[in-house]
């Protein structure tokens, strides 16, 4: 997969492949086993001006300057990259990182990973002209409701997040799935779902539930659950009893439970499209969700 970063800043990205953002983590794990690549472009090489003026004085006035539309075009086309009008199905995106943007998601980033290239703007200033959104973007996102001085951070998280997800990047495969906004995991005992309890599945639900639940146990739309390593007491404060007992069925459970309560806590906004079932609901309650007061 490629990426490609069209920025007035290049340097934010390290000079050299083992500098910034790209030298660090899995993102450098991918570069160096060749799963990625990223390419960084600087805007103002594709200038005209013996100043590389990249951007002017909004039309109606007002404060700030705003990015201009052709030095973003040419860099793009020196991509090989067509207008979007005259594209067609493509497995490649353009993206535009802005504060109008829709809401960058981990269903974004798992959408993103199946393609095979992916060209992101960062926007700057006051903004980006407008005309680079309708004719050269496929879409424009914004990692979330605040605005940044540029688009650079943006395009680091955008791209950590869905180079992540490539195949083989990560340690394990399913590190990736079962984790905050992971996909689910297998029912955990009496977490009936539409008033089927998982216990009358039959040998298949049974086996299911056999051996230790995984490492990350899946969201399915909810935070993931808290995690504790060695040692057991730690300043006073010992892990939860469950964790410590080896009764897998009763650690399915603290997980389910720890993870809606801190969603509860930390994201009620996610509740309601959760994957819940009436017993979920029913420890919800005991929280307080749902209540008018």
């Amino acid at each position: 997969m490629r990426f490609d970063i069209l920025t007035i800043f290049p340097e934010f990205f390290g000079a050299l492949p083992d500098q910034g953002i790209l030298g660090h983590g899995v993102v450098s794990r991918a570069l160096r086993t060749g799963l990625s690549s990223a390419h960084i472009h600087d805007l103002r090489g594709f200038t005209h001006d013996r100043h590389r003026t990249v951007d002017d004085r909004p039309f109606g006035g007002g404060e700030g300057m705003v990015l201009k539309p052709q030095p973003i075009l040419e860099c793009l086309e020196s991509l090989a990259i067509v207008p979007r009008t005259t594209r067609g199905v493509s497995r490649e995106a353009v993206i535009l990182l802005s504060a109008q943007g829709k809401r960058f998601t981990q269903s974004t980033a798992r959408r993103l990973a199946t393609l095979d290239r992916v060209v992101l703007i960062c926007g700057r200033y006051e903004g980006v002209d407008e005309r680079v959104v309708q004719l050269l973007c496929d879409e424009e996102l914004s990692i979330g409701d605040y605005v940044l001085s540029g688009g650079e951070l943006a395009a680091a998280v955008v791209l950590d997040a869905t180079v992540r997800l490539l195949p083989g990047v990560l340690g394990h495969a399913d590190s990736s799935r079962y984790e905050s906004f992971g996909e689910g995991d297998v029912q955990v005992p009496g977490q009936e779902k539409n008033g089927r309890s998982s216990r009358s599945g039959g040998a298949a639900a049974t086996n299911e539930l056999q051996g230790p639940p995984r490492s990350t146990n899946a969201s399915h739309g909810l935070l993931d659950y808290p995690h504790y390593t060695r040692p057991a007491e730690f300043l006073g404060v010992s892990i939860p009893e469950a964790l410590g007992s080896g009764d897998h069925q009763a650690i399915r459970l603290w997980r389910r439970q720890a993870a809606l309560a801190k969603t509860l806590a930390n994201r009620p906004d996610l509740l309601p499209a959760a994957d819940l079932s009436d017993d979920d609901r029913k420890f919800l309650a005991t929280l307080g969700y749902g209540r008018s007061d």
